[in-house]
């Protein structure tokens, strides 16, 4: 981005442009709940000269040191995480257990009117502490936080989205509020934690509390905590669905941007670890020693391998499943990016809006969950039930609720449960004849619309295992459709369902078939899984985007896709660069510094040297803000316009210039200089980056988004093709590649990229 259009900015709110549009060119986002501003990380090295003397002072043992910390923090993430996940399944399995224990025998004793007040008003107080935190305390917790990690792995950070503030709300948000029955799940904010877990290891310590390691100061910059954030979210993948391999593919698949070899080799030794903690401590569960119903059952959906047996005759089945599952995916999409939009409305009024709208949610829900069931037919209880029957209690398949001894209500074994239980009973073998039509029905058609309306509350929630609910009651209906007709028990159909719900929401492929596959312990469904995935993507992908990549835009995170819009190859990179530029010489006044950083929210500043010390202007390098702050706090200038020598030099340390953690950065407001301090000067050359990435003018627009994602970079200077104008010619950021930003400065490109989407999909002429 040219410097006129400045990278960090605070433009106009994005929820009042959501009104007419989403805004991505705007520097501000929705992070979580709240509107902050938002920066780009800067994946590349500034290899200036203060940065190369001091990698070459550093001895074998602190190489040693380095890779070393690497594989430790690994390790650690993977500790961390697996403790924390475990202790989430723990308390909401106790929480919800003592919860539906209190209502259930308030309907065993016909107390009725009791029982809906203690359910809704136990779910509305969880609900309301969970809201309540989160506006309050770190509301960088709301949602998922998933399109945030996904955004940050890409290139754009946020403030607090990392903080230790924003991990313990999430964590102790998101057990309440998935305690409170509302159908959201523990998947996504897992993920969330996993990255916050990696980023706090990894940043050393606290500057602010005087908590610094060391040890750890190797890790202070953008690449390694990317490195180090994306093992966190395979972590917490790992955590959510005990499923290492799957949280290795989740995490190459759908977060990150960057991948290569030795990345993957941490990342699985991390998910590895996770595996191998959770394996011991559902052990420890399995003996009852985890509270009242911690048997580990919330860890890894119970679900036990069967000999799949399929004939040619059950490919058309699974076909149109996956069919109509990427139709009902992409329409679930679109109805939940409408429902974000609409609560954007009621944010805009206040966080007491925020609140009232969780606990209208809440209340709405438990009366809907308490209500449901009555409307299900009682069912004697089978012969040959492998369980008991009615069950007593919280979970099982034959939920007594208001039906006479000997006898079960089918929709409130699904209902009036935890989600995971439902999934269970879903995917449960052997159970053809125990659910009903219209229950099953009727739980498909709650699930579908309660989980839109729930995820967008102020409180930690997650997608992934609403959308496994939802698709494995409409797997489990059309198996029950066709009955005989199939060699496919209901159970395998519900698994199907899930898989093909999930390719029409999340677009995952690989990783999803991966993730189900660990869940089920049925690797004979992988065909099945395979075409359901393909299919339903291919289809969904006909009518609009992902789901996070769709809450993403509406966020406002300045996402860069892999793929260049064919509009960009019509243009050139001078085509959408603007001026004026700010430039700074080589040996440049310590006033002219201090104005220019005060006018300007740039990050980042050409370096141009001139007469005396080039015969013409040309272009050393470039200057981050941050790094003039520290020289400006340093205050070590010089009385006049010349070359900084040795000793100069030898009173700055390499640990001033790394990146700052999660806490507040320098701020130009907090340099304060004397007027003599002010017409003093200063040599820019030692801490310029030498060697930045140039395009030339004429290079299209496409091929400068490559270099510009693959490669990582928060600028790239732009050069003149002919040798009689300025040595640069404008910086292009991350802004300059976003589509509003392009087709503004172009709007004829506008009409030919809808007359091309036109032709690609016919539907919408």
């Amino acid at each position: 981005m040219s410097n006129s259009t400045t990278e960090d900015s605070v433009a106009v709110p994005l929820l009042a442009s959501l009104r007419r549009a989403t805004n991505s060119t705007s520097q501000v986002a929705i992070v979580g709940s709240d509107v902050c501003p938002i920066e780009s990380l800067d994946y590349e090295i500034a290899e200036n000269d203060f940065f190369k003397q001091d990698w070459r002072g550093r001895s074998k043992v602190e190489i040693f040191q380095y890779v070393f910390m690497k594989w430790l923090l690994c390790f650690c993430i993977g500790i961390t995480v697996s403790l924390i996940g475990f202790a989430n399944n723990l308390a909401v399995e106790n929480l919800a257990g003592i919860k539906f224990v209190f209502t259930s025998n308030m309907m065993i004793a016909g107390r009725f009117g009791m029982g809906i007040v203690v359910f809704t008003t136990t779910n509305l107080v969880l609900t309301l502490f969970a809201s309540v935190i989160t506006a309050f305390v770190a509301p960088a917790a709301a949602g998922s936080g998933i399109p945030e990690v996904k955004a940050y792995l890409n290139g754009v950070d946020a403030p607090d989205i990392f903080s230790l503030r924003t991990l313990v709300v999430k964590i102790i948000g998101n057990i309440s509020a998935v305690s409170a029955s509302l159908l959201i799940g523990k998947a996504g904010p897992m993920v969330h934690t996993g990255a916050c877990v990696a980023s706090i290891l990894g940043q050393g310590g606290s500057k602010r509390y005087r908590l610094t390691w060391r040890w750890l100061r190797f890790f202070k910059n953008d690449r390694d905590r990317r490195d180090l954030v994306t093992c966190g979210s395979a972590a917490g993948i790992a955590a959510s669905f005990r499923a290492p391999v799957g949280g290795v593919l989740f995490a190459l698949e759908e977060m990150s941007s960057w991948w290569r070899s030795a990345l993957l080799w941490r990342i699985f030794f991390s998910t590895a670890v996770v595996a191998i903690v959770l394996r011991a401590l559902i052990d420890v569960c399995l003996s009852g020693k985890c509270g009242l119903f911690g048997k580990g059952g919330l860890i890894m959906f119970d679900v036990y391998s069967e000999n799949a047996s399929y004939h040619l005759g059950d490919v058309l089945p699974v076909l149109l499943l996956g069919v109509v599952g990427g139709i009902l995916g992409s329409f679930y999409n679109f109805l939940l990016d409408k429902v974000l939009r609409a609560y954007n409305y009621i944010y805009e009024k206040g966080v007491a809006w925020k609140i009232l709208l969780a606990c209208a949610i809440s209340i709405f829900t438990s009366c809907l969950l308490f209500g449901l069931p009555f409307l299900a037919s009682c069912q004697p209880c089978p012969a040959d039930a492998l369980e008991e029957c009615p069950t007593i209690g919280r979970s099982g398949n034959f939920k007594k609720y208001q039906c006479p001894p000997g006898h079960y209500n089918d929709l409130a074994s699904l209902i009036f449960n935890t989600n995971d239980d439902a999934i269970k009973n879903l995917f449960s073998k052997n159970t053809d004849f125990e659910f009903h039509y219209f229950s099953v029905l009727l739980f498909f058609v709650t699930c579908f619309f309660l989980s839109i309306f729930s995820y967008g509350i102020v409180a930690p929630a997650g997608l992934f295992v609403p959308v496994i609910v939802t698709g494995a009651s409409y797997g489990r209906f059309v198996g029950m459709l066709l009955g005989s007709n199939s060699n496919l028990n209901h159970g395998l159909f519900a698994v199907l369902g899930a898989a093909s719900f999930l390719g029409g929401t999340m677009r995952m492929t690989v990783s999803t078939c991966v993730i189900l596959l660990e869940l089920t312990n049925n690797l004979l469904l992988l065909p099945m899984m395979m075409v359901v995935l393909l299919i339903s993507k291919t289809v969904a992908d006909g009518f609009n985007a992902n789901i996070y990549n769709l809450i993403m835009k509406l966020k406002g995170f300045p996402y860069l896709y892999s793929h260049a819009e064919p509009y960009m190859r019509q243009l050139l990179v001078g085509d959408v660069v603007t001026g004026p530029l700010q430039v700074f010489n080589g040996i440049e006044k310590v006033e002219t510094i201090l104005h220019v950083l005060k006018t300007t929210n740039h990050n980042g500043f050409p370096v141009i040297d001139g007469p005396p010390l080039a015969a013409a202007p040309v272009l050393y390098g470039l200057i981050l803000r941050a790094h003039i702050l520290t020289l400006l706090k340093k205050r070590v200038f010089l009385s006049s316009p010349m070359a900084c020598d040795s000793n100069t030099l030898a009173q700055f340390k390499a640990g001033e210039f790394a990146k700052t953690g999660s806490g507040r950065g320098d701020k130009i407001e907090d340099v304060e200089l004397i007027e003599e301090e002010l017409n003093m000067y200063w040599d820019l050359h030692p801490f310029s980056n030498a060697s930045p990435y140039t395009v030339v003018e004429t290079m299209s627009l496409a091929k400068a988004l490559v270099i510009f994602r693959e490669v990582g970079i928060r600028h790239l200077l732009v050069i003149p093709k002919t040798s009689n104008r300025p040595p640069v010619v404008g910086i292009l950021t991350r802004h300059d590649f976003m589509p509003e930003h392009i087709l503004g400065l172009h709007p004829s490109q506008c009409r030919s990229r809808w007359k091309r989407l036109r032709i690609r999909l016919p539907f919408l002429s």
